[in-house]
């Protein structure tokens, strides 16, 4: 049985997949799988030393201090919301499990809340996975199994019932494995450019949601699409003396100014100009860069982000085009080394702003026309990475909370089709399909892990309300 491990990658997978035919691909697959069993993958061995509560306190010493109890106020609402905030923890369990050998870009925290809705550069309403800071070339399996511990979780905390969440998480599972078999027989440009419009995910939708939902599902699209920078101008930002600025929210969203010293607020506003002006790579297409060079930087402010991001620098950044009725709104985050490089090793990239925005490249069939990443001297003289997108385009996700459990499973369905799409553009799709087989062996061993895995995550839970209690780690709710 294969486990992962910190050898070279291409120790474990020799060779890329052009220097081997199809029928050396599909052996390759066969052969791990014989190494490693489908029904070897519900296997959940924890280690004995194993301190969640110790590995989330370790992580927040990078992390802006005041910040730090928002992410545990945010953690501690649901066993989701602690799941969604625990991606090191799952990586350091996901590090004992078996593998296949086989490797794909990952993302890394592909559970359920970290796909959605998102404008393409077309103009087209797409559905694709939309956070990647943890991303990393890796065990496609570890992806398969944070989304689908997700569902199991999210199921729990809908009230479903034992035998519709096993229906829901065989569902992403068998949704995956199907996927990539189709995608095995695909061309090379043709699961390059596959992406799943809108239009197709509602006509899968109709055919297994109640009508209420239906409904909600055709407002979705249309809520999607009044979310970018001119609505978000009237609500984020107001005028002030004569001047637009970002409207202050504290401790959500806060001005520069009311953070620094004049002279540090300065020094950071010219950093941030520069790193639009920036020119090396992984920065924006030339033709999309010389449209950047259209918008002034006006002001910036410090967000509060996401769950498990509660704390890492991440700037608001308004632009101005024309005049005042054409903004831009970007997101400068800071980007910092992946959970998961303890037990793959090291990114190949030096800055982790450039390995932030090359696994997003690789893994979305439309990304971003403004992603970019760059790295900055702070004013205390620490070099920070960042990568750099759109605040709003058109984004919009799933209410899972609403959902009922046909709903959840056809969600499900989506969110595997979409994991697989990613993971056969960067890895061997053929011989990961081979693997996979034509059974239902894999999504049955990981409907199982799944729901052991929840299992765990609602023990891990309560070990964060109890050092909460003991005052050990400190909180803030409602944030």
């Amino acid at each position: 049985m294969t486990r992962w491990t910190n050898a070279p990658l291409a120790a474990r997978t020799a060779g890329r997949p052009a220097e081997r035919t199809s029928a050396d691909r599909v052996q390759l697959g066969k052969q791990a799988r014989k190494a490693t069993t489908l029904d070897s993958h519900a296997d959940l061995t924890l280690r004995s030393d194993r301190d969640p509560v110790g590995m989330l306190v370790a992580q927040d010493a990078g992390r802006v201090p005041e910040l730090v109890p928002i992410r545990y106020g945010r953690m501690l609402v649901t066993p989701s919301t602690f799941y969604r905030g625990a991606a090191g923890v799952m990586a350091a369990d996901l590090a004992g499990t078996p593998v296949s050998g086989l490797r794909a870009q990952i993302c890394g925290d592909a559970h359920l809340a970290n796909f959605g809705l998102f404008g393409s550069a077309e103009r087209t309403l797409v559905f694709d996975i939309n956070d990647f800071d943890e991303t990393l070339p890796g065990p496609w399996e570890w992806d398969v199994k944070r989304l689908v511990a997700s569902l199991a979780i999210a199921g729990r905390n809908n009230g479903y019932s034992a035998k519709q969440r096993r229906r829901v998480t065989v569902t992403a599972g068998a949704a995956y494995r199907t996927a990539m078999r189709e995608f095995a027989k695909q061309t090379n440009l043709e699961v390059w450019y596959a992406q799943l419009a809108i239009e197709s995910l509602l006509e899968h939708l109709h055919t297994v949601l109640a009508p209420s939902q239906v409904k909600r599902t055709h407002e979705a699209p249309a809520k999607a699409r009044t979310r970018d920078s001119l609505p978000a101008l009237h609500k984020l930002s107001g005028v002030i003396d004569g001047e637009r600025r970002i409207t202050a929210l504290p401790p959500i969203v806060v001005p520069v100014e009311d953070l620094l010293p004049e002279a540090s607020a300065d020094r950071l506003f010219k950093d941030m100009q520069d790193l639009l002006q920036d020119h090396r790579p992984p920065t924006p297409a030339p033709e999309r860069r010389h449209l950047l060079t259209q918008y002034r930087l006006v002001h910036l402010a410090r967000e509060v982000v996401g769950v498990g991001s509660v704390g890492t620098p991440s700037w608001i950044l308004l632009l101005l085009g024309r005049d005042d009725s054409d903004p831009l709104f970007l997101r400068a985050r800071q980007a910092q080394a992946s959970v998961l490089e303890e037990y793959l090793g090291a990114s190949p990239f030096a800055e982790h702003g450039e390995r932030v925005v090359a696994g997003q490249r690789m893994m979305q069939a439309g990304g971003d026309i403004f992603l970019g990443a760059r790295r900055l001297r702070g004013i205390d003289g620490q070099d920070r990475d960042f990568s750099v997108r759109q605040l709003r385009d058109w984004k919009g996700s799933a209410g899972v909370e609403q959902l009922r459990p046909s709903g959840m499973a056809a969600y499900a369905s989506i969110c595997g089709w979409t994991l697989a799409r990613a993971h056969a553009r960067s890895g061997d799709r053929i011989a990961i399909a081979a693997y996979l087989g034509a059974s239902d062996r894999f999504e049955q061993a990981v409907a199982d892990f799944a729901e052991a895995y929840a299992d765990v995550t609602e023990k891990d839970y309560e070990l964060l309300l109890a050092a909460t209690r003991d005052g050990v780690v400190p909180i803030q709710t409602g944030m």
